[in-house]
């Protein structure tokens, strides 16, 4: 593999390690048309795992009718839930029914998906963003309670389709909402793609002085505008260590036309261990997963990564036949 690899180049204050929360078997696959078998999901989780993933997000316990594609989360939680020591399933809990389901399966990781705007909220929940919040505090307590640990998802953290730029001071407040019910860690979401470098490290100031650091926050970027590496690196710069990333960038939002898909996890490993940063992943393996999944789902994966990585293969193979 001839570009298998980047040259190291590390750059003054950045984080030693970063921790990429996988989110391709959840968020990557809940908007798939054709009902991907539940044997085809559990291998793809078992081989992000294998490929050194310890965060990957497995399924949802949303209502079949909501997301059909995720109907399966009973039948693939067992399959994966013993994988190697340290690797984390967490799945997402949209009520307190989901919430049941997924303790009774012996889930320790769950999360909550708010929002910023109240457009979204009624699009994505049917509520405005403080009945959802209401509903959210009783699964937040019940999970601490059985000891799971919960993370909230907040989107429409920058632009919102409605509504347009959404402004800092409102996230801040909803972030401190989802602070106050127990959430362990808050995943801010760029759900439509808009955010630009500036944007979010005036938001991690403003949550920073609001006395949410960065050691809690976690970013979610998708790539709509070409933005969500540069994001990524300002929010590194501001000490984040924590994001999210989808395995050859699978997926995007059922409920915002303008959302495509979220950022590539190969293309974030590719610049992070550029870096020098340690993710404790083997590029190689992912990509290799990524290639087969795409094959599962019957088109080429979209991440830049993982088509150059299979492109130079292709040369080697080439070189290598005509040596």
């Amino acid at each position: 593999m001839s570009g298998g690899l980047p040259m190291r180049m590390p750059l003054a204050g950045l984080p030693a390690r970063v921790r990429v929360h996988e989110v391709g078997p959840r968020d990557g696959l809940q908007n798939e048309q054709g009902i991907v078998p539940v044997e085809v999901k559990a291998e793809f989780v078992h081989r992000l795992a294998d490929a050194g993933l310890t965060t990957v997000e497995a399924t949802s316990f949303v209502h079949p009718r909501w997301v059909p594609q995720l109907a399966d989360a009973e039948e693939l939680f067992p399959r994966v839930a013993h994988l190697a020591p340290g690797v984390r399933l967490p799945v997402l809990v949209p009520n307190e029914r989901g919430l049941d389901r997924a303790l009774a399966l012996g889930a320790e990781d769950v999360a909550v998906f708010a929002s910023a705007t109240e457009s979204f909220a009624k699009a994505n929940l049917n509520r405005t963003v403080d009945e959802a919040l209401a509903m959210f505090a009783p699964v937040v307590a019940r999970a601490r309670q059985a000891g799971a640990r919960v993370r909230g998802y907040l989107s429409m953290c920058f632009g919102d389709p409605w509504e347009g730029p959404v402004d800092v001071a409102r996230v801040v407040a909803v972030c401190q909402a989802l602070d106050g019910m127990g959430c362990d860690e808050l995943s801010l979401g760029d759900t439509i793609g808009t955010a630009t470098p500036g944007h979010v490290t005036a938001l991690l100031a403003a949550l920073d002085d609001a006395g949410l650091a960065a050691g809690r926050l976690a970013v979610h970027f998708h790539d709509t505008y070409g933005q969500a590496l540069a994001n990524t690196l300002a929010a590194l710069q501001h000490g984040v260590t924590t994001v999210d990333a989808s395995a050859g960038g699978l997926g995007g939002c059922p409920y915002a036309r303008s959302a495509t898909g979220n950022l590539a996890t190969e293309d974030l490993v590719w610049m992070l261990h550029g870096l020098g940063i340690e993710t404790g992943i083997d590029l190689g393996r992912l990509t290799a997963t990524s290639a087969w999944m795409a094959a599962r789902l019957g088109r080429p994966s979209p991440s830049r990564t993982v088509r150059a990585l299979a492109r130079d293969d292709a040369f080697d193979r080439v070189s290598h036949k005509e040596q």
